[in-house]
């Protein structure tokens, strides 16, 4: 699974972080407003939405990667 993290010295609010595969229309993953949560927490929400997305028969992709899903932190 390729994914990328970007951090700003800026603060930016909200932080809203999407799924996308292809030309499929993105699905949103995590909103966050300024001083929620840091790096950890954010990649605990994105590995646990990933997750359960990965449940559903759209987006059959997330199902072969499953096993590298639960390890992503």
């Amino acid at each position: 699974m390729n994914f990328k993290i970007v951090t700003f010295r800026k603060k930016f609010a909200p932080i809203y972080v999407y799924y996308k595969n292809g030309d499929e229309e993105p699905v949103p993953l995590y909103c966050a407003h300024e001083g929620e949560s840091d790096t950890q927490e954010v990649c605990k929400v994105l590995k646990n939405m990933l997750f359960v997305l990965s449940f559903h028969p759209k987006y059959s992709v997330l199902r072969t990667a499953r096993k590298e899903i639960m390890q992503f932190s």
